[in-house]
């Protein structure tokens, strides 16, 4: 078992039902709020952006939520995905630790977010729907809905951070090629769009602000929905699909992650692999569990933003979550972990960080890129700049073993590939690629437009 690389499920291991952490967290989570009344919000309230089963999701405290049918047919097309045991890069560091990670970089997007958008798509073809408009940063996600959307006949209309519509152009050309539309935002589309625009003709964009242009054009279309690729409640249940997979794989490996180590923007790839683990911590059977998100300096949600009330948009049209924030008219720096860089946190993840359940760690741009070299020199695998920040703190922690002799087991969360962006790769080695610091001041002027909730 030492020699093996691969652990791998057959399709008849697919997982039958997503895990709902809801059921098992030691206290429940704050409600989410309307925000025009301050009041906890109502299905009805989000019936005109969500399909009723999705809003059923959000909101429920079952341990066990039912994957469609349909849903497990198209996942068949890359899932399960494999397990690998890094004996390469263990060899590379001289480290007694055991490195595993769990790659998501197989399906036909390339990352991980397929595992919910096609059963957003899915859900929202069930209701009728056949024009969906979303946001996306780097354009993983928007690659994924674009890619639902085709299997499902759906219309789908993406807003794309500027910056990340300009520094990777060939995400667009996927979204376009599985039939998305792709704008960058902000856009001449949207009442939102125009008025950063009027302001700052060169905005590089934020995910706060395509989510603003996204919402506005699904409430002023009768025939569209919204969606969102993190940070919700179903968002993270669906994707806990990889830590179901991995507790199975885990379990072939003979062992149980000493620490568990991920990227976290909005927090969906990180929380489906964590969550299904955390039940083990959350209830005595693993209580010395590390869970460690990993964040960009640039964008230090969990590590320096408060844990209150904010809009998960720009312009304030979302409801109002609980989470760590950095201000919703936070404009984070230009680095190419373009999936980083929202200025909040799921309300899942900032609750058990402010339960102390989850650890959280920030990174340079720099030092990441640097990781994932080294990753792909000894793994194969280019990875997303997203994944070489998680890549980062788990070679930090394997060389913490090496100094303590310790063997410690490190499951890494592999959120996909980095195949086209390989101009943030040709930026690194010619060293061109910029370090951006921790942006204290934009951060303090942002927190200014907290809400301010009684």
């Amino acid at each position: 078992m030492e020699k093996r690389t691969k652990f791998l499920l057959d399709e008849k291991d697919i997982p039958t039902k997503w895990y709902n952490i809801q059921a098992d967290l030691p206290q429940p989570l704050p409600p989410v709020l309307h925000p025009g009344t301050g009041k906890p919000i109502t299905p009805d309230d989000l019936a005109p952006l969500f399909p009723m089963e999705l809003i059923k999701q959000e909101v429920s405290t079952e341990r066990w939520i039912e994957i469609p049918e349909e849903v497990r047919d198209i996942y068949r097309l890359w899932r399960p995905t494999t397990l690998f045991r890094a004996h390469r890069l263990e060899k590379a560091l001289g480290t007694p630790a055991k490195i595993f990670y769990k790659y998501e970089g197989t399906s036909p997007p390339g990352s991980h977010k397929p595992n919910t958008a096609v059963a957003q798509a899915y859900y929202n073809k069930k209701e009728g729907i056949n024009r969906i408009t979303t946001e996306t940063g780097a354009g993983q996600w928007g690659s994924a809905l674009s890619f639902a959307g085709a299997l499902f006949d759906i219309e789908i209309k993406v807003y794309m951070v500027a910056i990340s519509y300009h520094q990777k152009p060939y995400r667009r050309i996927m979204m376009e090629t599985w039939g998305g539309k792709c704008v960058p935002s902000p856009s001449p589309d949207t009442n939102a769009g125009r008025a950063m625009l009027a302001k700052d003709p060169n905005c590089p964009g934020s995910l706060g602000l395509a989510i603003s242009e996204a919402v506005e054009d699904a409430a002023t279309h009768d025939d569209t929905h919204y969606s969102l690729g993190s940070v919700l409640n179903h968002v993270l249940l669906h994707q806990t699909i990889i830590g179901l997979e991995t507790k199975k794989q885990m379990e072939m490996a003979g062992t149980y992650p000493d620490i568990i180590i991920g990227c976290v923007g909005g927090g969906s790839n990180f929380a489906g692999m964590f969550l299904p683990f955390i039940k083990d911590k959350i209830d005595g059977t693993k209580p010395d569990l590390r869970i460690i998100n990993v964040e960009p300096t640039s964008c230090p949600t969990l590590t320096r933003g408060p844990y209150a009330y904010d809009f998960g948009d720009e312009a304030g049209l979302t409801p109002l979550l609980k989470m760590n924030t950095l201000g919703h008219a936070f404009i984070p720096a230009p680095v190419h972990a373009g999936g980083l860089r929202y200025h909040g946190m799921a309300p899942i993840i900032s609750h058990l960080h402010n339960l102390g359940l989850v650890e959280a760690r920030a990174e340079h741009q720099l030092a990441t890129f640097k990781a994932g070299i080294d990753f792909a020199r000894t793994e194969g695998i280019i990875s997303a700049p997203e994944t070489n920040h998680a890549i980062k703190t788990t070679i930090d922690e394997a060389l913490k073993c090496k100094e303590t002799g310790e063997s410690k087991t490190i499951l890494l969360t592999h959120s996909g590939h980095g195949h086209v962006d390989m101009a943030a790769y040709e930026a690194y080695l010619a060293g061109k690629l910029k370090d951006h610091s921790y942006p204290k001041e934009k951060i303090d002027e942002a927190l200014k437009d907290l809400p301010k909730i009684k």
